[in-house]
C-alpha cells in the first residue's frame, strides 16, 4: 500500500501550492472540487488509493485558498484564469508530458479551461460538470458568493446551510473564497470546446445537474463520452463507483 506524501511548489506570484502525491507509475493530475482539497476528493473514499495500486501516480494539487496551500487576500492575486495558471505551472515544473488529467466540478471547468490553454493529456475526466457550468460561472458562484456574504446568519433550513456547513468544517478563509469566486474564474466559450481533441469522460452523479448538462457537455466534446455513478453532487464522489470508472476510463 502506498501513502501520499506532500510537496509544495511556488507559482509565480508567490502563493504556495501543496500538492500530494501517491503510488508510482502513469502520471495522473487530479483537480478537486470548490472549497474541497486533495484530502476530501481524491484520498479519503479511495479513489486515488485505488489508481496506486494499479500501476498510476495520483498527483493532487490543493487550489490556493483550500487545503494546505496558501489563501492569500490580496486581491491583485486574483485575476481571471488564476487556477489554470496555476496548473499550467505545475505541470510544467514536475516536467510531466505523457500523463492522464482528471478534475472534478472546479477543477473539471479548469481542466477544460487548461487544455483550451495548451494541456495535452492523453485522456481528461471532466467529473460533476454540464455544459451549463462552463459557460455561466457568474450565476453559479453567485450562490457561494451569497452564502459567503450571509454566513453568519444562515441557519439549519437555509438553503445555503449545507455548503456554509461544507466551508466551515474545511476551513476555508471567507475573504480568500469570495477573492477567487469574484475576480478568479474566467468563463468558457463553448466554440472552445472544439479544441479538446483527446478521448474525455464525462463523468457524473445519477442525481447530479448542479452544473447543468452533462449530455451537452459530452455532445459538444469531439471525442467524448458518459458515465453516470450513483450520487449527487457531493454525494457522488464519496462513492467507490467514481474511482472505479475513472481507472476502467485511464486503463
Amino acid at each position: 500500500m502506498s501513502a501520499s506524501s506532500v510537496t509544495t511548489i511556488t507559482v509565480p506570484d508567490g502563493t504556495q501550492v501543496a500538492v500530494h502525491r501517491m503510488g508510482k507509475g502513469r502520471p495522473v493530475l487530479m483537480l478537486h472540487g470548490l472549497f474541497s482539497s486533495a484530502q476530501m476528493n481524491w484520498i479519503k473514499f479511495g479513489h486515488a488509493r485505488l489508481l496506486a495500486d494499479n500501476g498510476f501516480e495520483c498527483i493532487m494539487p490543493d487550489w490556493r485558498v483550500h487545503g494546505d496551500s496558501e489563501a492569500p487576500t490580496d486581491p491583485a492575486l486574483y485575476s481571471p484564469g488564476v487556477l489554470v495558471r496555476d496548473a499550467l505551472h505545475i505541470v510544467e515544473t514536475l516536467g510531466l508530458e505523457d500523463y492522464d488529467l482528471v478534475g472534478f466540478s472546479l477543477g473539471a471547468r479548469t481542466a477544460t479551461s487548461a487544455v483550451i490553454e495548451g494541456l495535452s493529456p492523453r485522456k481528461l475526466v471532466l467529473g460533476g460538470m454540464g455544459i451549463e457550468g462552463l459557460s455561466n460561472w457568474q450565476k453559479r458562484s453567485a450562490f457561494f458568493v451569497d452564502m459567503i456574504d450571509r454566513f453568519d446568519e444562515i441557519e439549519r433550513g437555509d438553503p445555503a446551510f449545507f455548503a456554509k456547513s461544507f466551508m466551515k468544517g474545511q476551513d476555508i478563509d471567507r475573504v480568500a473564497a469570495r477573492l477567487l469566486l469574484t475576480q478568479g474564474v474566467e468563463d468558457i466559450e463553448i466554440a472552445q470546446l472544439a479544441r479538446i481533441t483527446m478521448p474525455t469522460l464525462v463523468l457524473i452523479g445519477d442525481e447530479d445537474r448542479d452544473n447543468g448538462s452533462p449530455e451537452k457537455l459530452r455532445d459538444a466534446l469531439p471525442d467524448a463520452t458518459l458515465a453516470v455513478v450513483p450520487g449527487n453532487h457531493m454525494g457522488s464522489v464519496t462513492k467507490p463507483d467514481m474511482g472505479r470508472a475513472i481507472l476502467q476510463f485511464l486503463s
